[in-house]
């Protein structure tokens, strides 16, 4: 089945120039390359309380309906990305609407802050060096690096869940919940999860295609919440 998102294109990897790999080293395109695998950031104000009692066998199945109609949520935490030729790192701050997502990406990367911000269509990052535009968060990638993310499919992977329009295969813990998933040649390992909102919600992840490699720690989870803040 095609995926309704690009997965990285070696062949076009191979083929990056000195100076598209340059770009990527450079402050935003590093930014950008944490962010779209991604998630995770500082602090745990507003985090539900856990639970007296760890997860339980019947849990997953439990919330199934609640996580898979979750589609308003913040979160805050690090984003770790590692390739062949870079290793980095950075906050991240994610607000999710059904029509609208914005990552706040900050760290010890330079200057203030970038934002990727998306709509059904239309894609635009804005850092300290302007602003840049594509119809999808991928095609922004893609024109920049000659290879790209699958940020539009981060928003399922981060509730434990595929993403529609590619085919998947997953294993699952003692208790039921996801293990490993595996999808348009990623990998995504769940390591860790968190309570709140009544939900179990993963924590920390640990992404890869072949030599590309992404951790996520969510720190905060606010389920249907949004921050409208600018």
């Amino acid at each position: 089945m095609t995926p309704a998102y690009p997965t990285p294109d070696r062949a076009s990897t191979s083929r990056a120039t000195p100076s598209c790999l340059s770009a990527f080293a450079s402050r935003h395109w590093r930014l950008l390359g944490a962010a779209a695998l991604s998630l995770w950031l500082a602090g745990c104000a507003g985090q539900t309380t856990a639970p007296s009692a760890p997860r339980q066998a019947d849990d997953w199945q439990r919330q199934q309906a609640r996580l898979e109609a979750l589609d308003t949520w913040t979160l805050a935490g690090k984003v770790g990305l590692r390739t062949p030729r870079d290793n980095t790192g950075a906050n991240l701050d994610w607000t999710q609407t059904p029509q609208h997502y914005r990552m706040l990406i900050s760290g010890p990367f330079g200057t203030g802050r970038s934002v990727l911000e998306g709509r059904a269509g239309a894609v635009k990052l804005t850092t300290g060096d302007g602003t840049f535009r594509a119809s999808s968060p991928e095609a922004l990638m893609q024109q920049q690096l000659g290879w790209s993310l699958p940020i539009s499919a981060l928003d399922y992977w981060v509730r434990g869940l595929p993403a529609p329009g590619a085919a998947h295969d997953e294993t699952r813990d003692d208790l039921g919940f996801p293990a490993q998933l595996r999808q348009a040649g990623w990998t995504i390992a769940y390591r860790d999860w968190t309570y709140a909102g009544g939900l179990w919600l993963p924590r920390r992840l640990v992404m890869t295609y072949d030599d590309i490699r992404a951790l996520l720690v969510v720190n905060e989870w606010q389920p249907g919440q949004a921050d409208t803040a600018p």
